[in-house]
């Protein structure tokens, strides 16, 4: 019998990207006890990064389309934080997002939505998280959204 995470993403007709490598002196994740801090995942479809300022470049629900996919790549690395076995996250306990948006924009936690309804949508419960979601002037090459997260894992 497959995961009931694995069944939802299926059904839900997500494959989740390989968890990818940093791309500079850290490291995707790091494990202490069971507490899993995913690294920040910048919104990318595809295989292409989605980029602009939100407020100028994307509308609220382009920014949450775009945050959908860093919890998208949070949840692969969650997946490799737990040896592969899904069976083994207990929860999101967290997730920080910042969304690339005009000085006058302030829907950020609009924009964050787009990550924490799909946690919830494919965990159910378990994806049920605290959160920030803040502005940021920039993001790294000019992505919209990157979103960092906490998880809660089986020793």
């Amino acid at each position: 019998m497959s995961n009931p995470i694995e069944s939802r993403l299926a059904e839900m007709g997500i494959t989740l990207p390989q968890a990818t490598a940093p791309a500079a002196n850290y490291i995707p994740f790091v494990r202490v006890g069971e507490t899993v801090f995913v690294s920040g995942q910048i919104s990318m479809k595809d295989g292409e990064m989605i980029k602009g300022k939100v407020g100028a470049d994307l509308t609220v629900d382009e920014g949450a389309a775009a945050a959908r996919t860093c919890a998208i790549s949070l949840l692969a690395q969650a997946k490799a934080a737990c040896g592969g076995d899904f069976s083994k996250l207990k929860r999101v306990v967290k997730l920080t997002g910042f969304v690339n948006s005009t000085p006058e924009f302030g829907d950020q936690p609009k924009v964050i939505n787009g990550a924490s309804d799909f946690l919830v949508e494919v965990l159910g419960e378990a994806g049920q998280h605290s959160r920030s979601a803040v502005s940021a002037g920039a993001l790294p090459f000019g992505v919209a959204v990157e979103i960092e997260g906490i998880f809660q894992i089986e020793e």
